[in-house]
């Protein structure tokens, strides 16, 4: 079916990005780098870096494999998984080490119960290994003093991280899942503070498994979830994606214009946000009036909240993503030949995806002080 070229080839994107993976989890977890002398990233560093590379690309493979598997299934051609690997140590940025992966589909798509399937087996045969990975960190926490092996500064009582200078505070944001399996398994004296979950592999490699999870759940375009919903809602599945993609937009730029700004700032952003967000609605499939009209009301809804709460802001990071659904890939689902509803079961099924999205999505992932 595949030729040993395309084996060959996302064979070694693979072993690429699980390198990337480790080279990126030795910086998070033990602060080495292969590029550094002071506190190099030696081998037996590179070995114990894998506890978080090994976990976290398996799920990724788990999840494409899902696809891949359900696509071989209903004979859709489709590719191997794509790897993409993604170290940006040697500019001295921070990365995971991938942006993740992807299958390509080699054919069309003619049915909505095929679209349903290859949509979500991805992300459930992921969520389910992500599960497992999570339940081993939560319940194999080293000793409380482990974290004093990466930071031996903080047993210094005197020591101040607010106050210590080039230290990058990064702030990780519970979702309901991680916050639910952190109370009911992880052993209080041994929890780390969200800020020092980066040092632990299994969790930290979970907690990213549930960002992607659900990245690719969100119900709108061409994105897993998008297949999920197009199943689910036959008739309405063009609204649902628009407003999930409206509200997903509102609330990545919350905050971005406010009253209480500076009137020069104002001037010069406002106008550059207004059109950075008709640029996001492109692929809408609305006409170039309601593109207007929607862009105009999301961006005064915005500076009206901010004004009555001045301290409620979005988050600034899902604005590429916004740009990248909205500009690139569309929030608009392709119509089928086969436009059968799916079987009881499958609705199940969609509605367990939609349960385990509100689990696993991370309002503010990622934040950086």
């Amino acid at each position: 079916m595949y030729s040993n070229k395309e084996y060959l080839k996302h064979g070694l994107l693979f072993l690429l990005t699980l390198t990337a993976t480790t080279l990126a989890g030795g910086e998070w977890l033990f602060g080495r780098s292969i590029l550094s002398s002071e506190k190099p990233l030696t081998w037996g560093y590179f070995v114990r870096s894998m506890h978080f590379s090994v976990p976290f690309i398996g799920i990724l493979l788990v999840h494409e494999l899902g696809h891949l598997f359900t696509s071989i299934y209903h004979r859709v051609r489709s590719s191997l998984p794509y790897f993409i690997p993604a170290w940006l140590g040697f500019i001295g940025a921070p990365s995971i080490g991938t942006f993740g992966a992807v299958i390509r589909m080699k054919t069309m798509v003619t049915s909505r119960i095929k679209y349903f399937d290859i949509g979500i087996a991805g992300p459930l045969a992921g969520f389910i290994l992500a599960l497992g990975v999570l339940w081993y960190g939560f319940t194999h926490l080293p000793d409380a003093d482990y974290i004093y092996e990466i930071h031996p500064e903080y047993a210094d009582p005197d020591y101040n991280k607010e106050e210590a200078e080039g230290v990058l505070d990064l702030q990780l944001g519970y979702n309901l899942l991680f916050w639910a399996m952190e109370k009911g398994l992880a052993d209080p004296e041994k929890m780390p503070d969200m800020a020092e979950v980066i040092h632990y592999p299994y969790l930290f490699a979970g907690y990213l498994a549930l960002f992607f999870t659900a990245l690719n759940l969100l119900p709108i375009g061409q994105l897993d979830g998008g297949h999920i919903v197009f199943g689910l809602f036959p008739r309405h599945h063009r609204i649902f994606s628009l407003s999930a993609y409206t509200i997903f937009l509102f609330f990545a730029g919350l905050g971005i214009v406010s009253p209480f700004e500076d009137i020069n700032y104002l001037v010069l952003a406002l106008p550059i946000y207004i059109g950075f967000v008709y640029i996001c609605f492109r692929k809408s499939g609305l006409s170039n009036q309601n593109k207007w009209l929607f862009t105009l009301s999301i961006v005064a809804a915005q500076y009206t909240l901010v004004s009555i709460f001045p301290t409620l802001v979005g988050y600034s990071g899902w604005l590429l993503f916004a740009f990248l659904l909205g500009r690139i890939l569309g929030i608009t689902h392709p119509e089928v030949a086969d436009s059968r509803q799916i079987t009881p079961e499958r609705k199940i099924l969609g509605w367990l995806a939609i349960i385990i999205f509100i689990c696993c999505f991370i309002p503010q992932p990622f934040i950086i002080e």
